[in-house]
């Protein structure tokens, strides 16, 4: 199936995103104004495959083959679910330009996935509503919470339908089935037929977000795996500690939305007890960090918890950015690690716009 394309380049953005949020673990998700931005240029129609260039974070690490790129594999993976064997031969190159880190606790994963799908919808003129390109990133990503984000941005909670017949059979599926593993002679006739996403495998809601609010992400010079992360967390909890994290995730939901926001109740309700006190033994500092930074020691500070998996930490402030997150930075150096900040704004979700 070929596709005429009027527009010789367009660009795809996608936010950077922090979820838990505290007591959020797995549910909501926040967008940040670092983006992944794509810049595809179109051309004559070419055999050859599209080329892949890389800037910014993690350009040394990123696999520039269409078949092995993850951003390219998900688009890919979409034009197939749709009747496109290949990318369309008009394609000439993607150049991705990335501000997010890697293995940080930033989303930079989500956003390369949500990327893909954009990427997919746009070179395939699929004009797939969010929530169907929804269904496709968590064929890939699983868990709703970054996704949902970059996807739609702003402040999100989502949920998996997993009670859903045709949910829980999609969840099912195995990721070497949606994005296989290409040999270094694949070709637009190897991995066809890829397993369709069913309709509604996730659902969410944007909660409302005081723009006052601003988030300083104060960032470890280390990668933390989330499959690391998670191993440290127990297969089960108390009583006490769920209703600990949804009493405070109830009142957090809200309290971001307020005007004035309410230091106080937004420092309680972004205490966690479910995924912070597992992790502290792979980030030094992080104990430290959440308990001795307080509204009372640095005006401005609303609440502060790990973003994502870590080992960034995310401080949500109105006002004092730079002496909070060099209060960060001196306990962490305490501990012998360094780190980064950055002042980031609440963004808005994935965009396609012509060059």
């Amino acid at each position: 199936m070929s596709s005429s394309f009027s527009k010789s380049s367009f660009v795809i953005r996608v936010p950077a995103t922090s979820a838990n949020i505290g007591p959020g673990f797995d549910v909501v998700g926040l967008s940040l104004s670092l983006h992944l931005t794509l810049t595809v240029t179109l051309g004559e129609p070419s055999p050859i495959l599209p080329k892949i260039t890389y800037s910014g974070e993690g350009a040394d690490e990123v696999p520039l083959d269409p078949y092995h790129n993850l951003t390219t594999r998900v688009a890919l993976y979409v034009l197939r679910c749709h009747g496109h064997r290949s990318f369309p031969a008009e394609l000439i190159n993607i150049h991705a330009d990335n501000q997010i880190p890697f293995g940080r606790g930033l989303g930079s994963s989500g956003a390369a996935v949500i990327a893909g799908v954009v990427l997919g919808d746009s070179l395939g003129k699929l004009e797939l509503s969010r929530e169907r390109m929804l269904d496709f990133a968590l064929m890939v990503e699983r868990h709703p919470d970054n996704v949902t984000a970059a996807l739609v941005g702003g402040f999100v909670g989502s949920y998996l339908k997993e009670l859903d017949p045709q949910a829980t059979e999609a969840a099912q599926v195995p990721l070497s089935e949606v994005l296989p593993e290409y040999p270094p002679d694949a070709g637009e006739d190897w991995g066809l037929s890829p397993p369709i996403p069913p309709f509604g495998i996730g659902h969410y809601v944007r909660f409302k977000w005081n723009r006052t609010v601003k988030a300083v992400a104060i960032i470890p010079r280390f990668e933390l795996s989330t499959a690391k992360a998670r191993e440290v967390l127990p297969e089960q909890y108390s009583r006490k500690d769920l209703i600990f994290n949804m009493q405070r995730l109830a009142v957090l939901t809200t309290a971001l939305g307020q005007d004035p926001p309410d230091p106080e109740l937004i420092y309680e309700a972004m205490k966690d007890r479910v995924h912070q006190p597992y992790r502290k033994l792979l980030i030094p500092g992080l104990p430290a960090v959440t308990s001795l930074l307080t509204p009372a020691s640095h005006p401005g500070l609303l609440g502060i918890c790990l973003s994502g998996a870590g080992p960034t930490i995310l401080a949500l402030a109105t006002d004092n950015f730079e002496a909070i997150a060099e209060a960060a930075r001196d306990i962490f150096k305490r501990e012998g690690i360094e780190v980064d900040w950055k002042l980031l704004e609440v963004a808005s979700g994935s965009s396609v716009a012509d060059r």
